[in-house]
């Protein structure tokens, strides 16, 4: 047997594997149902009653999907460069944490103030938090993977300490919370009586204008080209240090408006629970992706109705949801296995020993 790289890429294979990768995860996590007693053709029909069945159900899974398309295209953008962003989770609640602080009063002005206001400081905080490991790998060659992971926990630390201290809701029975969201700076709502906001259009928008930056700009090119060769990028003439921060400024902002969709748009307030790991699951995201912009909306509205589906399917028919977190985490993996294939191919017998 022998592995050996393809000289040329299909651009179909690199169209289908994702899709074949969501169909294989979705056939797989019939197994663990199985085990579970369930009948597993009334369980997808319960899954897709839970994203579709509803006006109701289906906004859901838009407000679920919508950060996690922010989180998805800041994985996607720092990819493109090879730059490993982990610590989308932290820059998530730093641009929360900003949201919150000018949000709530400390600046009193109209709406059309505010929200900008607030999306800009939440886009900045986020892109600082991005900021320090990026610098550390392009100064010292640190590990961004090993720093902004770490980064995460202490950015956690450190929103908790800041609602169990100065942003701590005086009116808030004890509870370690921010204070809410004044109504001039919420993000305002789609539709009447439901939880969906305006968080997705700026997502939506952000996804398009990714798209058309690394694509059709001079800048798209330094990024793909940083992320190909960097060697090759700095005998052209590209600044990769500065593409690379650039980069990071930009992945951090993106994760940060994941934070700021999430207090000014669906919550109102930030608590330490604020997110059950979306800037984990931008990865995810992302990389069914195939780490372009457009994709990552198609990628997060899949997953996100893995995750609406199988809550109403857990509710529905006693199954556990964590079924939902096994079909993401074998998506990711049926992706990886399906990419390497596209790029290698597997010869047996005598030729391949020769």
């Amino acid at each position: 047997m022998q592995i050996e790289q393809r000289q040329s890429q299909n651009p179909l294979i690199g169209l289908l594997v994702p899709v074949a990768s969501a169909l294989v995860a979705l056939a797989l996590a019939a197994i663990p149902l199985a085990f579970a007693g369930a009948d597993i053709g009334a369980a997808y029909q319960q899954m897709w009653q839970g994203v579709f069945g509803s006006r109701f159900a289906f906004t859901e899974m838009l407000t679920r999907a919508t950060p996690l398309i922010f989180t998805g295209l800041a994985a996607a953008i720092a990819f493109q460069a090879r730059l490993w962003n982990i610590g989308a989770e932290g820059q998530l609640y730093l641009g929360a944490l900003a949201a919150v602080w000018v949000g709530t009063g400390m600046i009193d002005g109209p709406m059309v103030l505010m929200i900008p206001l607030v999306i800009f400081a939440g886009a900045v905080a986020g892109g600082l938090g991005m900021v320090g490991p990026a610098y550390l790998r392009t100064r010292f060659g640190a590990d961004e993977v090993v720093t902004s992971l770490l980064l995460n926990f202490i950015i956690l630390i450190f929103v908790q300490m800041m609602l169990e201290g100065p942003f701590k809701d005086p009116m808030g029975l004890g509870w370690p919370q921010s204070e809410p969201i004044i109504e001039a700076a919420a993000l305002p709502k789609l539709m009447p009586k439901m939880r969906i906001h305006a968080g997705l259009i700026l997502a939506l928008i952000c996804a398009v204008v990714a798209q058309v930056m690394l694509t059709r700009s001079t800048w798209g090119f330094r990024v793909r080209a940083v992320g190909a060769n960097p060697a090759a990028a700095r005998h052209a003439g590209i600044n990769v240090n500065r593409t690379l921060m650039g980069v990071a400024m930009i992945s951090g902002a993106l994760a940060g408006l994941a934070g700021v969709s999430e207090v000014a748009g669906l919550k109102g307030y930030l608590t330490a629970d604020l997110s059950p790991g979306f800037g984990y699951t931008g990865i995810v995201v992302a990389m069914l992706a195939g780490l372009s912009p457009v994709g990552v909306v198609i990628s997060a509205l899949f997953i996100a109705s893995v995750f609406v589906g199988a809550d109403s399917m857990s509710r529905a028919m006693g199954v556990s949801s964590y079924l939902a977190d096994l079909t993401v985490a074998l998506s990711l993996i049926c992706v990886i296995v399906g990419g390497f294939f596209g790029r290698f191919r597997i010869r047996f017998g005598q030729g391949a020993a020769a």
